[in-house]
């Protein structure tokens, strides 16, 4: 039977528009964390992403780590709800927060926490930090102690002046099975990735907190950050060496040591000296790294509660989650 070659595009046009409408009734990915969003104006133009998981008694404030958004703690805010009424905060050139150009220093995202803790009138909240959050904490209670009721550190007492150049260079000597990267096939999806995380690293982040951090290709595969490198740039040159003098705040505050030398040793079976050297080298300056900014919270604040979690990950609040709620659950305890 004879067809007019003139409905070709029309055909064509056909074929796109039904393949549209199947791809718009598939069902998109919603975030099953059960939080309300809100966004809070802390400067011109600037506004942060606040996520509100509710709770009763005292605000507990949670401050991502760099790189991260506040649905890093989609999962453990749910957890930490029963302890008080739990907010987190997306800081500014992540996530769904304003991609700002500048105010990165230390002492305005400090402003930029007041500013929300303003907005939303809260009292004398814990701040929660975890990671680059610690300078966060740091600063704010420095310059306004009487706003906050006490402070929580994540494995967030980084010391921007602390040389990890040789660290580094002593990391790429390890056995391969200690410097897991992922495979492209690991990221043809989010939930590959998780998967990934969870077999290699022992944690998975949230899905959401990847969303909201990585872009999606168009084949469902995980694309780059979102967040432009000069905002890590401008991070970095912002930050400060830790300086806890002005501290007058209860600390709670977690530090991640690594597994024992003869257990890793064992585990991971040295090919040769050189690898042998690696992980007694990297051991160590882990350990004294660890140690050192110890010695530093308890020079600033000799009342500080510490607490060493062995083999825990920096996201620890995810791989020792219970560790961690049982001490906030006694930190807070004790403010009242």
């Amino acid at each position: 039977m004879y067809q007019s070659k003139s409905n070709g595009p029309l055909v064509a046009i056909l074929v796109v528009l039904a393949a549209s409408i199947a791809f718009s009734q598939q069902p998109r990915w919603k975030d099953p964390s059960p939080h309300r969003v809100q966004f809070v104006v802390v400067e011109n133009d600037v506004q942060l992403e606040v996520l509100d998981w509710g709770g009763s008694g005292r605000s507990l404030v949670l401050l991502a780590g760099s790189g991260n958004s506040a649905h890093v703690f989609d999962d453990f805010g749910v957890k930490l709800k029963g302890l008080g009424h739990v907010y987190g905060i997306t800081r500014r050139g992540y996530g769904a927060s304003s991609r700002a150009e500048s105010g990165f220093s230390a002492e305005r995202l400090g402003d930029d926490v007041l500013g929300v803790l303003d907005s939303l009138h809260l009292a004398a909240p814990v701040l929660i930090g975890h990671s680059l959050g610690g300078q966060e904490l740091t600063a704010l209670a420095s310059s306004h102690p009487s706003r906050i009721a006490g402070l929580v550190y994540m494995d967030s007492t980084a010391d921007p002046t602390f040389d990890w150049n040789p660290y580094e260079e002593t990391r790429k000597k390890l056995p391969a099975a200690m410097n897991p990267l992922p495979l492209r096939t690991d990221l043809r999806s989010f939930q590959a990735y998780r998967d990934w995380q969870r077999f290699n690293l022992g944690v998975a982040f949230p899905e959401a907190e990847l969303r909201n951090t990585v872009a999606e290709n168009p084949d469902g595969s995980m694309g780059r950050s979102t967040t432009p490198r000069s905002v890590q740039d401008e991070i970095f040159r912002g930050m400060r060496k830790p300086d806890y003098s002005r501290v007058r705040v209860p600390v709670l505050a977690f530090f991640m040591l690594p597994r024992p030398i003869t257990e890793q040793l064992q585990r991971y079976q040295p090919k040769g000296a050189e690898e042998h050297d690696a992980i007694e080298r990297v051991y160590a300056t882990e350990v004294a790294f660890a140690e050192r900014a110890i010695a530093v919270l308890h020079d600033g604040v000799p009342s500080a509660r510490v607490v060493r979690l062995t083999d825990a990950r920096h996201h620890l609040f995810l791989s020792n989650e219970a560790d961690v709620l049982r001490e906030i659950r006694a930190f807070l305890v004790s403010l009242h």
